[in-house]
């Protein structure tokens, strides 16, 4: 079987727990599922702080990566006061997911991850969601001419938004049932508890 990898794009400021989620579920299926996942880092920098800090060496940076070498991309949100999108509304950022977008990769987002990917252009009259907290990033996300959802979820062809960190283990789940199966995701899931 071939294996699936997976980039995991960090911007600074990126939120902990929302890039875990990505790292644990196809790391859990890599292990002990069907073994098709494979989960590389990438940032702007080799060496990005998260959101309360964490630091973290990625795989790669933005201009190393080869878009052929991948099957989808995954991003977690952020918060605004740790950097977040300074990195992920620069251009090198929104350049790497217009490329997965036209090669039509499958693209899972996370909270406010859905802005960047609005910002890039990929979701103009489209459906997703964002962070639904006091509304400012629904509309936020409104204003660049996405159709908003109020749903947890909402997938738009290649697409995944969600709306907050609740929603993150159900993003990093429907992205391992799109690369892999929904038996082996139930299977994977079971394993873990859920």
């Amino acid at each position: 079987m071939k294996v699936k990898k997976i980039l995991l794009l960090l911007a600074q400021g990126f939120e902990t727990f929302e890039a875990s989620v990505f790292i644990d579920v196809l790391g859990w299926n890599q292990t002990y599922g069907d073994g098709t996942t494979s989960l590389y880092t990438c940032g702007i920098k080799k060496e990005i702080s998260s959101t309360f800090n964490l630091k973290v060496t990625v795989d790669y940076t933005i201009d190393e990566i080869n878009i052929d070498d991948f099957d989808a991309l995954a991003i977690p949100g952020g918060f605004e006061n740790f950097g977040f999108y300074d990195d992920a509304f620069k251009d090198d950022f929104q350049n790497l997911i217009r490329m997965f977008e036209n090669k039509e990769k499958t693209i899972a987002s996370i909270c406010v991850a859905a802005l960047p990917l609005a910002k890039s252009g990929i979701l103009k009259n489209r459906k997703a969601t964002t962070y639904n907290m006091g509304g400012k990033r629904q509309q936020q996300l409104k204003a660049f001419g996405v159709n908003v959802i109020n749903k947890p979820i909402v997938i738009d062809k290649n697409v995944i938004t969600s709306w907050n960190p609740s929603t993150a283990m159900d993003v990093a789940f429907k992205l391992l049932e799109i690369l892999t199966s929904k038996e082996n995701t139930e299977k994977i899931k079971g394993l873990m508890g859920f």
